[in-house]
């Protein structure tokens, strides 16, 4: 039998990349497409030599092609940390709405189950804590942020539309915060700006006074999810993330143990509209999926140092 053969747009990214292992892994072929804005080629530079992967380097907010069959399209594409959409936020509006809609169309055309990448980010600065796939958000549509949010927010509209009108095959995960190897060093995340500061011997910058949560899952756990709800039978949005909440200065404190750096921190004001607190109900992957995350922070935190230790220049301990 031919092989499945799967499109993953933001393919060169951090989750694309990993999504890319894996499908080669379940011996899939694999068409990987990036414009490479916020990608980067290394994350997937071990591939290229596989008969069974395909790199396009294409921006999707323009007409997509992709000769040949598809069985599955996976829309990964879109700057994914504010310190990118708020450098690019027309290019990320355009990412979640014309992109969306030329995968989808594509999707209609080669009889493809599509999955889009929506975010918790849809549920804004939530009053609902921790946050269901039932609750509808509240998110600020002119605040500096409303560029990412309202994008997902269509995307995900779009996405229903074209299964509701046109029965197309569609799944919607929203992910929460994610990490590990291949994240950028200067991506403007946490995790990534605590350990770089760690390695450095700097500053752990802290905007707010800290107290404000994040829930974070290892990538390994957020593929294994995706891959699941790709071939369930479930159309609607499911959280995909680990409840396992801790407030950003506990999580400093966790960070310079890890790393042995002595806990300094700089406070910084806090962003407009950045949120409070963040925390996946699961419920529903548990109960749809049998899926919930296995890697605990504490050994997804050690393999990711491994990675950030090769990337970053650590100074002499001496001069530190």
């Amino acid at each position: 039998m031919a092989k499945k053969r799967v499109l993953i747009t933001g393919g060169a990214g951090f989750l694309g990349s990993h999504l890319c292992d894996r499908f080669i892994r379940e011996g899939y072929h694999v068409i990987a497409m990036d414009n490479l804005i916020t990608g980067d080629l290394e994350n997937i530079e071990h591939l290229f030599k596989l008969p069974d992967f395909e790199f396009y380097h294409h921006d999707v907010s323009k007409f997509v092609h992709v000769p040949g069959e598809l069985d599955y399209i996976l829309h990964f594409a879109s700057p994914a940390s504010p310190i990118d959409y708020l450098k690019i936020p027309i290019q990320t509006l355009k990412v979640g709405s014309l992109g969306t809609h030329n995968l989808l169309g594509l999707a209609k055309a080669k009889r493809a189950r599509m999955l889009i990448a929506s975010t918790s980010e849809v549920y804004g600065d939530p009053l609902v804590h921790p946050q269901r796939e039932d609750y509808w958000g509240n998110v600020n549509p002119v605040g500096p942020r409303g560029c990412y949010d309202e994008a997902k927010r269509f995307q995900e509209a779009m996405t229903m539309a074209y299964h509701m009108h046109h029965g197309l095959e569609t799944r919607i995960v929203r992910i929460f915060n994610t990490y590990g190897p291949r994240m950028r060093l200067d991506d403007g995340r946490v995790l990534p700006a605590f350990l770089s500061q760690a390695l450095r011997r700097e500053p752990l910058s802290i905007f707010g006074d800290g107290s404000q949560t994040r829930s974070f899952c290892y990538v390994d756990d957020l593929v294994e999810g995706i891959y699941r709800l790709l071939l369930s039978d479930y159309h609607l949005p499911v959280n995909i993330g680990n409840p396992s909440e801790i407030t950003i200065r506990e999580f400093a404190e966790e960070i310079c143990r890890l790393t042995g750096a002595e806990l300094k921190v700089e406070y910084q004001p806090l962003p407009k509209d950045d949120p409070q607190k963040r925390q996946p109900d699961i419920s529903k992957a548990r109960e749809i999926l049998g899926w919930e995350p296995r890697v605990d922070r504490a050994e997804g935190l050690k393999r990711t140092l491994e990675y950030f230790r090769d990337k970053v220049q650590v100074p002499d301990r001496q001069e530190a």
